[in-house]
């Protein structure tokens, strides 16, 4: 079922205004209301666990619609570096790695950590893609920078590596559910739920191209990286699973209860209609400031005393690389950038 930004609205009930998506997004009422019936079963034991460890699959499926992947191509775990340690680990040694100078060291110390060889060489964000060569084996970058709110130019990435016969490993934790992502392009995409999926810490994807899959060792391969999930409770042989799924490790089942709910939310609204709000507010607020308007829904800009001016208010934005950082999602509205816009001047 398809729904609008404004039918969703009562989704949220924000205590004031609330800038910080890029920090940690806030749930869903359907997703508050289910993570609440599945901690009162788990305290009074009126069920058993698995409709929680489902929730999973059922998460999966939608993430990997919303990227445009099959669900096979995509596995489960908790947080990024984990799942682009996996990565790292399957390199060749003396692997040569690119990567913005500025990058989300959750997907770039994995790769830095690994020795054998392996070097890591920075460029500025928007150099990236000229800067691929034929020496380079690895890209590794965000879709949007946590700090800054700059976009990469996926296709410009993607073709270059493409060219050059690199990998691409991409973080898109900052754009997944604001800015149309094609999973498909990469070789491997990571994200957390956490931020723009309005989800419980705790749950993350990872899509996988298939001709990629048979170079990763399942590190932490469990039962429920079993072909058959509760037919892999004991004993050898090992039977993992023939596709990414074999990658997964076992559900802190919490999260993902809250997570089916934010996901199916965000796939009815749409991600062009979310990306289209968010980035209208965002670029009110730049107009405001007196920015020229962009193309993110994280804002960055260097206001004197923001932080000191905002403080104590209703207001919750953050700082980052000495900057003002406010990111704008679907519980935000044009009364909201006002209200800042208000204080910051005053």
């Amino acid at each position: 079922m398809t729904r609008t930004i404004g039918q969703a609205r009562g989704e949220w009930s924000p205590a004031g205004v609330y800038l910080n998506t890029a920090s940690f997004g806030l749930p869903p009422q359907a997703g508050w209301t289910a993570l609440q019936a599945a901690l009162e079963d788990w305290r009074t034991g009126s069920s058993s666990w698995e409709g929680w460890g489902e929730q999973t699959q059922r998460s999966r499926e939608v993430w990997a619609r919303i990227v445009g992947v099959p669900a096979a191509w995509v596995a489960t775990g908790s947080v990024v570096s984990a799942m682009v340690g996996i990565i790292a680990a399957a390199l060749p040694d003396d692997s040569r790695v690119i990567a913005p100078d500025i990058e989300f060291t959750s997907n770039l110390w994995p790769l830095a950590a690994q020795g054998r060889g392996i070097t890591v060489t920075t460029v500025p964000a928007a150099r990236l893609a000229e800067a691929i060569d034929a020496d380079t084996d690895v890209v590794a970058f965000s879709a949007a920078h946590s700090a800054s709110g700059e976009v990469a130019d996926l296709e410009a990435v993607a073709a270059a590596a493409e060219h050059h016969g690199a990998l691409t490993v991409c973080d898109a934790t900052q754009a997944v559910g604001w800015l149309p992502v094609d999973a498909s392009r990469f070789d491997v995409v990571t994200c957390s739920a956490y931020k723009w999926l309005m989800s419980p810490r705790g749950s993350a994807f990872m899509s996988v191209r298939p001709a990629l899959l048979d170079r990763l060792l399942p590190q932490a391969a469990g039962w429920f990286a079993g072909a058959d999930i509760h037919g892999s409770y004991y004993g050898m042989p090992m039977r993992l699973a023939d596709d990414s799924r074999r990658l997964d490790i076992s559900p802190a089942w919490f999260s993902w209860v809250g997570t089916t709910p934010a996901l199916e939310l965000i796939e009815a609204i749409g991600v062009d209609a979310i990306q289209a709000h968010d980035v209208a507010l965002a670029n009110r607020l730049r107009v405001g400031l007196g920015l020229e308007p962009s193309n993110s829904a994280i804002v960055s800009a260097a206001v004197p005393d923001a932080a000191q001016r905002l403080a104590g208010t209703e207001v919750q934005a953050a700082t980052r690389a000495g900057a003002l950082r406010a990111s704008f999602h679907l519980y935000n509205t044009d009364a909201d950038v006002d209200r800042v816009l208000e204080l910051l001047a005053g």
